[in-house]
């Protein structure tokens, strides 16, 4: 190779090293940005059961909103030991209230994700007496919707009841069985600091009316991710992100609903 050349040669591999920094630098822009949006703002995430039916199914790919709660450790990825506690949001946040469907952290084991329907508050008395919930006392007022098939077992034919929380929201349920274990139960004292969650389809949840060794127990306050907001889009049973004949094996009929 001449002078000329090497000359030449030199430039074009400062101008390939310069390009491959740029674009080192925009992913990383990109994935820095992504990042603070999935602490501060949102993070989606996918149905794994049928406890929330009938509103939420098997499927359901939603979005959470971390700003209307605050912040805590929990509403950070791996839910890393950084501080203790939360930090509320009192621009546009509030206090976590009855008949929010919120995503949290298992007390027994943070790194998994449940969502769940929130009954009781810091201080609140729950008690489920031949399937009705009681709130200090008081039956959540309900009122019957009929029967409706169960999405991930349509042999299955379960009551309908619609439950309105204290700001009026309007939710349906599928009742429990008058007899059943969970359906009779002892009165829950919910702790300072703490929040008793249930599921909508109310015989076949693992929620607080079970102890946190088994079931959910208490919650604390710094586990609690977000509030659940929309279900984007939804897929069929039997779709799979291993699959990828099943991507768009979706349920159009659930596209953008909000959660209530």
């Amino acid at each position: 190779m001449t002078q000329g050349q090497e000359k030449a040669a030199a430039p074009r591999r400062l101008g390939l090293l310069e390009e491959v920094a740029d674009t080192a630098k925009t992913v990383a822009g990109a994935l820095l940005i992504a990042l603070v949006l999935r602490i501060v703002v949102f993070q989606p995430y996918t149905i794994p059961s049928s406890s929330m039916e009938p509103g939420l199914v098997t499927g359901d790919y939603i979005v959470v909103s971390k700003w209307s709660y605050g912040w805590s450790r929990a509403s950070i990825p791996f839910n890393p030991p950084l501080f203790e506690g939360r930090l509320w949001n009192r621009l546009l946040g509030q206090a976590p209230q009855r008949g929010d469907v919120v995503v949290f952290r298992l007390p027994r084991t943070p790194g998994e994700a449940y969502i769940k329907r929130l009954i009781g508050l810091p201080g609140d008395r729950v008690q489920v007496v031949a399937g009705r919930v009681l709130v200090n006392g008081v039956p959540i007022p309900r009122q019957s919707a009929g029967f409706s098939s169960d999405h991930d077992a349509p042999g299955r034919i379960a009551p309908r009841v619609i439950e309105t929380a204290p700001d009026g929201r309007r939710y349906a349920t599928f009742a429990g069985a008058p007899e059943g274990e969970a359906d009779n139960t002892e009165v829950y004292r919910v702790p300072d600091g703490g929040y008793f969650f249930m599921g909508d389809n109310r015989d076949n949840s693992l929620d607080s009316r079970w102890p946190t060794a088994v079931g959910v127990g208490f919650v604390p306050a710094e586990n609690l991710i977000g509030k659940a907001k929309v279900v984007v889009l939804s897929w069929r049973n039997g779709a799979s992100i291993l699959k990828p004949w099943t991507w768009l094996n979706l349920d159009v009929s659930r596209f953008l609903q909000p959660i209530v």
